[in-house]
């Protein structure tokens, strides 16, 4: 059981993503962390939602849902501040389309809280030797086509820690959902 309890705040700072949303997508985090991401990577974490980013109790990692995040070409980022790690997400409409982005980030943040944590690995390219590895859980399968639901709300697949094995071998996982079926693996969402 992992020592400590990270603690995420889900606020939403759009006109478009009323509170009763941000209270379903945070329910729903909170079973997959505590269900899904918890066991494999030995993460403990708690998903609350606060009305207003003012509420936010200080100790939590607060995910903004806002309608411009001003990162071009990004649905979402996850960095850390004077060493308070937080995220933003691009507000939508489309409720799958942020509580997917949202899963995304939070799941990001848990396991690599300041964007910096490398795993080293055997490069897929050829010739190139050993090399450092991004921690970042979500990207290899991040499109919605990998994607599965809790309590009805889409959420983002992540890679289990065997995602850095040397070689594939039978009955590992490798993601979540199945979708990552070998080690190093980046899957593309289908094509339309």
């Amino acid at each position: 059981m992992a020592a400590l309890i990270r603690q995420l705040a889900l606020v939403s700072e759009s006109k478009i993503v009323p509170h009763g949303d941000v209270l379903k997508v945070s329910a729903a985090l909170q079973k997959q962390a505590t269900r899904d991401l918890g066991p494999i990577w030995d993460i403990a974490a708690t998903v609350d939602a606060f009305e207003k980013l003012e509420d936010v109790p200080v100790g939590y990692w607060a995910m903004r849902i806002m309608d411009d995040i001003q990162v071009d070409g990004a649905a979402g980022i996850h960095e850390d501040e004077n060493g308070q790690p937080f995220a933003l997400i691009t507000a939508s409409s489309s409720l799958d389309t942020w509580s997917l982005t949202a899963s995304h980030e939070a799941f990001e943040m848990l396991v690599d809280p300041f964007g910096n944590r490398v795993i080293a690995g055997d490069s897929p390219k050829p010739d190139q030797g050993r090399a450092s590895f991004l921690v970042e859980v979500c990207d290899p399968s991040e499109a919605a086509d990998y994607a599965y639901s809790v309590n009805g709300i889409l959420v983002s697949d992540f890679y289990t820690p065997n995602y850095f094995d040397p070689v594939k071998a039978a009955g590992v996982r490798y993601s979540y959902t199945g979708a990552l079926t070998e080690p190093r693996q980046v899957r593309l969402c289908a094509v339309t």
